[in-house]
C-alpha cells in the first residue's frame, strides 16, 4: 500500500470545495455498485473533517494512480538541442568563405575542409592548444606556394609559402609516402607542432604525428619544420622544380623564423594528399 502526505486542511473554503468534489465524484463512480449511507452524502458540517481523510484514504486505496501524485523517477527530463551550431560541414565553408586572404591564394576547399575537421576534433580532445592552423597541401605542384598558415580566431591567412616535401616522395608532385625511418619520405596526416631548437638548419621546430602508422614516428625520425635554402624561387628557376628534403616540410629561409614562432607549441599542422589509403587508415579524416 502506497502511503501519501497531505497537508493540513488551513480554510473552510478549501474544505467545502473539496467536499463538493468528492460528492459528485462518489455518486458518479460508486453509486451503482456500492451503497453509500446518506449520511455520505449529506453530512453535517462538522463531520467534513472527519471524513475527509477517510474518502481520501479509500479513493487511494482503490486507485492509487501516479497519474495524480507521479514518480519523481519515472518523469522523464526535458531533453534541450540546440539548433544554433550548423553542422560542421556546413560550418567549414562558413568559415572558408569568410576567410580573410591577406592578398594571398586560398587553399582548395577539400584540404581546407578535412584540415578544419580534424582541427576541431583536436582541439576538443586537448591535442592542441592555439588556434592556428598549418595545411600543407602535397596535391599540388611544388613549384607552387603550397603551404597556409590561418589564424582561425581571427579567419586570416597569416603565411602562405613554398614547401619541401621528402626525396623519395616524388620530383615536382609528392605521391609516394611513409612512416618508417631512413625511408626519405614525407608522412601525410595530423601533427602537433612542439618545441623550437637549433639543429643544423638554425632554428628549426619538433613534431609529433597524431595518428598511429601514418606520422606517429614524426620525432623519432627527426622529421622537423627547418629552413633550407633550397625552397625558392631561384631554385625553381635554376632546376624547373623545388628543391628536396629527408622528409621534412622545409620552409624559406626568409620565412622561417616568422612561421616557426607563429606555430610552434602545440598548433595543429595538416599536411593533405588525396591518398585513398590514407582516408581509410586515417581516424581524422573521412
Amino acid at each position: 500500500m502506497r502511503c501519501y502526505y497531505f497537508n493540513p486542511i488551513k480554510s473552510t473554503k478549501r474544505v467545502l470545495k473539496s467536499y463538493f468534489f468528492l460528492k459528485n465524484f462518489l455518486k458518479g463512480h460508486f453509486c451503482c455498485k456500492l451503497a453509500i449511507p446518506s449520511v455520505l452524502l449529506k453530512p453535517t458540517f462538522p463531520m467534513i473533517y472527519k471524513l475527509f481523510p477517510i474518502v481520501l484514504f479509500f479513493l487511494f486505496s482503490i486507485n492509487p494512480s501516479e497519474s495524480i501524485f507521479p514518480n519523481p523517477k519515472n518523469i522523464k527530463k526535458s531533453t534541450v538541442v540546440s539548433l544554433t551550431t550548423p553542422r560542421l560541414d556546413s560550418k567549414t565553408e562558413v568559415v572558408y568563405n569568410a576567410l580573410k586572404s591577406n592578398q594571398f591564394a586560398l587553399p582548395n576547399l577539400e584540404s581546407f575542409t578535412k584540415a578544419l575537421k580534424g582541427f576541431y576534433l583536436l582541439k576538443e580532445k586537448g591535442l592542441i592548444q592555439k588556434d592556428i592552423l598549418t595545411l600543407v597541401d602535397f596535391s599540388l605542384s611544388s613549384n607552387t606556394k603550397r603551404l597556409w598558415v590561418i589564424d582561425l580566431a581571427t579567419n586570416t591567412i597569416l603565411y602562405n609559402s613554398l614547401v619541401a616535401h621528402g626525396r623519395n616522395t616524388g620530383e615536382e608532385f609528392a605521391n609516394n609516402f611513409s612512416n618508417a625511418a631512413q625511408s626519405l619520405k614525407s608522412s601525410l596526416g595530423f601533427y602537433s607542432t612542439g618545441e623550437i631548437y637549433n639543429g643544423k638548419h638554425g632554428m628549426s621546430l619538433k613534431l609529433d604525428g597524431l595518428e598511429k602508422g601514418i606520422n606517429d614516428n614524426a620525432r623519432a625520425r627527426g622529421v622537423v619544420i627547418h629552413a633550407a635554402n633550397y625552397v625558392s624561387d631561384r631554385f625553381i628557376k635554376n632546376n624547373k622544380r623545388l628543391g628536396r628534403s629527408q622528409g621534412c616540410p622545409a620552409i624559406p629561409e626568409e620565412l622561417s623564423k616568422g612561421i616557426i614562432n607563429t606555430i610552434k607549441n602545440k598548433s595543429c599542422l595538416f599536411i593533405y594528399y588525396p591518398s585513398v589509403n590514407f582516408s581509410s587508415t586515417s581516424k581524422l579524416v573521412s
